[in-house]
């Protein structure tokens, strides 16, 4: 087999759990799993975040495969629903549903769900994407109460700039405008708030990329807040060249060395998901050393400078990213964010679970 190969790590996915919990030790923990989880695989991640208090996923797709495993917790749909009749299996499938416009609204009061369901009422605070404007929020929530089809109603809202130090104080300020002191549940904080906006843990957080240990503040790493990775892409060397000064590597020929280099050929391009745009430099490790990749990234293949790993050879073992090279490290060096690099590694990836 070729020798890529994504490695899950359940026990670090609880870790980050915990971290979650010592962050915000008085909130309930919605743990979000959309997206294949991140890119680590829906079911392998909930049975890492197995103690969770909550999943929140983005369709009633993700939904069903977790009521399908088993999974009796409460599991949120972070869109809501896109159709009237996507609240039969509402109903059907026990999910909690996000109300962000009014047709989504008017789609919850003329169901007839065999139960009451808990309801997540999304205002816009400042994103600007999902959710109702201050003015006609309160007049959803009263809709929202007074129907016998809701059992609970839970404030919620989306931070955009979070990950800075001062990043929420205005959209705070909406929430205590409109909000107010309303006795009902609320869920307001993402990964970086989680991390350090304290003051806004409220009663739900709904942490996300932590959770995968991966860091939500550029300037913070995941290792200095705790976090561990949860993902490990490796592979193997399957190819070595001696260049000579002067002479280049890959399309485009976009390094060209200046000394004579030892250059190891790598099973991983973009087709696996690994950046195109990744330049020369991105961090890699070989045997466990730490080096860095040269010249353009192919659909299948990516190279690497091994001049001062001898021991190196067709075989050799690498790190993409993982415990070695955090993530954030190859995604900071492609002028991208870690969730990019981990929700895109391809299907055609294997996935083990190591623990």
């Amino acid at each position: 087999m070729r020798p890529i190969v994504a490695e899950i790590s359940e026990q670090a996915l609880a870790h980050n759990l915990a971290q979650v919990r010592r962050y915000a030790p008085h909130a309930k923990v919605l743990a979000v799993v959309k997206a294949n989880a991140y890119g680590h695989g829906l079911l392998n991640a909930a049975r890492g975040l197995k103690q969770t208090d909550a999943f929140a996923v983005l369709n009633i797709r993700e939904a069903v495969t977790l009521r399908d495993a088993g999974y009796q917790h409460p599991i949120l749909l972070l869109e809501g629903v896109f159709s009237a009749e996507e609240m039969a299996l509402v109903d059907r499938y026990r999910l909690d549903t996000v109300v962000s416009h009014h047709m989504q609204l008017q789609w919850l009061l003329q169901s007839q769900p065999n139960m009451p369901l808990r309801v997540y009422l999304k205002l816009d605070s400042g994103m600007h994407r999902l959710g109702f404007q201050p003015a006609d929020y309160q007049p959803a929530l009263d809709s929202l109460s007074a129907s016998a089809n809701v059992s609970e109603v839970v404030l919620m809202t989306h931070f955009a700039n979070s990950d800075l130090a001062d990043g929420v104080t205005q959209a705070m300020d909406i929430v205590a405008q409109v909000m107010g002191t309303q006795a009902y549940k609320r869920s307001l904080a993402n990964s970086a708030a989680v991390i350090q906006q304290p003051h806004t843990h409220a009663d739900w957080v709904r942490p996300g990329i932590m959770l995968y240990g991966a860091t939500p503040i550029a300037e913070k790493s995941a290792a200095s807040l705790g976090l561990s990775p949860v993902m490990t892409l490796r592979s193997a060397l399957i190819g070595v060249q001696e260049i000579a000064a002067g002479e280049s590597v890959g399309y485009g020929s976009l390094f060209t060395a200046d000394q004579p280099t030892r250059v190891g050929i790598v099973a991983c391009g973009y087709a696996d998901g690994y950046p195109r745009h990744a330049p020369t430099g991105t961090p890699i490790a070989v045997n466990g050393v730490l080096t860095r990749t040269l010249g353009r990234v192919s659909m299948d293949m990516l190279a690497v400078d091994i001049s001062d790993i001898p021991q190196a050879a067709i075989g050799s073992a690498v790190e993409l990213w993982g415990n070695l090279v955090p993530v954030d490290a190859v995604a900071q060096a492609s002028g991208t964010i870690g969730y990019e690099l981990l929700c895109a590694v391809t299907a055609r990836v294997p996935v083990h679970v190591i623990d």
